[in-house]
This record gives structure tokens, C-alpha cells and sequence, in this order.
């Protein structure tokens, strides 16, 4: 069984894997203010909860677009396993073709999102991620990773309007009950909400004219549950997709070093 850990600006996306099957999804608040002990701690509970003993985990590996947290949850996952994870950047292996200006440059989710999007969905397909940030990556019929976009997440347009006025009160993201609202909540949750779908509806149509071609469209993220629903184009809700993404990795890594197990 497979630990795969990706840590986010916002949460920190936890799973096992094995056999290619997600034993469980779990999210924690990336703080960088805990140290290597918290997150065992953390990670311990997690295994506890879900009945998985320290001896059925045979190897972890991590994403990261957090670089000051990644020694403090190496450690502590050195200090659970005695033994280092995998960390995806250069020089792993992970078997894609990215076609851009400077490939070094490319989110390690990303590029998780997008070796998973293509060995379970294939080629062309279209993602959209759904943090912190809302990324939208692009492979295309040759397999190629040939870019993508990048915009402002869910909560952060939310909080920053809410932080900016005077008058707007913080919301939950719910759909409003009509896209025209008929009072100040219902009116930011049309904006929020919908106006966040048809921003992807958007970008999907205009990938699609630039592309000469349609794509499947896949969205993971922990927001991606609340937009997705109310997009025209078909949008396939994944929220395992970077962990099993970082499954595929770490056996394709690991398959010429029989000393560690996967």
C-alpha cells in the first residue's frame, strides 16, 4: 500500500493507495507552523481511522507547491517508515511530454493531474483543479502537455471581495436559488457560484476553438463539488485524480529498484 500526500497552499490531500484502488481521500490545513512530530501525529490518526497499520504501508510519495514544508513532512514521514518518500520533481521519472516554455517551471500537481488524466481517461483531455488556485491544464491528441491557465480560486475571489467592501457578509458557497438574486446573499452566491461555472464553461469552449477539437474535461479539487454541478459543458468530477497520479509515478519509479517494495 502507497502513501501519497499533496501538499497545497490551502490543504494538504492524503490518501493510500493500492492496486491502483484509493483506500480513502482526506484533507488537513497545510500550516507550516507545525513541526515534523504534529504531522506524524496527524498522519498516525489517519491510519487509525481507517484501520491501516504503519507495516501495510510499503512506500509514500509527495507533490508539493509548499517548497518550506516539504523537509518538515519528509522528516516526519522518515521518522513513521524509516525511510525517505519519493518527491515529484527533477529527475523523477514521470513518463509525460510538456511542451512548454520552461517544463522546470510546471506545479508538481499539475503535472500529477495530467499523467493521471491520461492513463485513466487517455488522450486529448482537459483539467481543472480546484484549490487555492484554479488550474486548467491541457493535453493534447499527441499526448502532449501543451499548457493551460491559471485563475484566482474559488475562496480567494470570494474572500477578497468580501475583505474589499464595507458591506458584503461572509457566505458559504451554496447556489443561490435563482441566478437572478433578489438580496445581497443570494446575489454573491450568483457571482460565486455560477459565475464561476460560466467562467469554466467559457474557458472549456475557447480550449476547444484553439484546439480545433473537443476533449473530455475532468475537475478534481476540493471546491470542484460545488461549481462543476452548475457547468453546461460535461464535466467529469475526479477528486482522486492527483493521488492516483501519484500512484502511477511512483510505480513507474520504482519498478526498476526491487530493494523497495511497492
Amino acid at each position: 500500500m502507497i502513501l501519497a500526500i499533496d501538499i497545497g497552499n490551502t490543504n494538504i490531500v492524503i490518501g493510500c493507495i493500492e492496486r491502483e484502488q484509493v483506500q480513502f481521500v482526506e484533507r488537513v490545513s497545510t500550516n507550516l507552523s507545525k513541526t515534523e512530530l504534529e504531522y506524524v501525529v496527524e498522519f498516525r490518526t489517519l491510519f487509525e481511522l481507517y484501520d491501516i497499520g504503519l507495516d501495510d504501508i510499503t512506500g509514500s510519495i509527495i507533490s508539493s507547491v509548499v517548497p518550506p514544508l516539504n523537509n518538515i513532512v519528509i522528516a516526519a514521514l522518515y521518522k513513521l517508515f524509516h525511510k525517505a518518500p519519493l518527491v515529484v520533481g527533477p529527475g523523477v521519472k514521470t513518463g509525460l511530454n510538456i511542451l512548454m516554455d520552461n517544463p522546470g517551471q510546471l506545479g508538481s500537481d499539475l503535472v500529477v493531474n495530467a499523467v493521471a488524466g491520461l492513463h485513466y481517461y487517455g488522450a486529448p483531455i482537459i483539467m481543472i483543479d480546484m484549490g487555492t488556485a484554479t488550474t486548467v491544464s491541457v493535453v493534447d491528441d499527441k499526448k502532449n502537455y501543451i499548457g493551460g491557465m491559471i485563475l484566482p480560486g474559488v475562496r480567494v475571489s470570494l474572500e477578497s471581495l468580501v475583505n474589499r467592501t464595507s458591506q458584503l457578509p461572509r457566505i458559504s458557497l451554496e447556489a443561490p436559488k435563482k441566478i437572478i438574486g433578489k438580496n445581497t446573499i443570494e446575489c454573491m452566491k450568483s457571482g460565486i457560484v455560477i459565475g464561476q461555472a460560466a467562467c469554466l464553461d467559457g474557458m472549456i469552449e475557447r480550449i476547444f476553438e484553439e484546439l480545433g477539437y473537443e476533449a473530455p474535461v475532468v475537475a478534481t479539487g476540493g471546491l470542484s463539488g460545488s461549481i462543476v454541478p452548475h457547468c453546461k459543458k460535461k464535466i467529469i468530477c475526479d477528486n482522486e485524480l492527483t493521488l492516483k497520479g501519484l500512484g502511477i509515478i511512483y510505480h513507474k519509479n520504482m519498478e526498476d529498484k526491487p530493494d523497495r517494495i511497492s
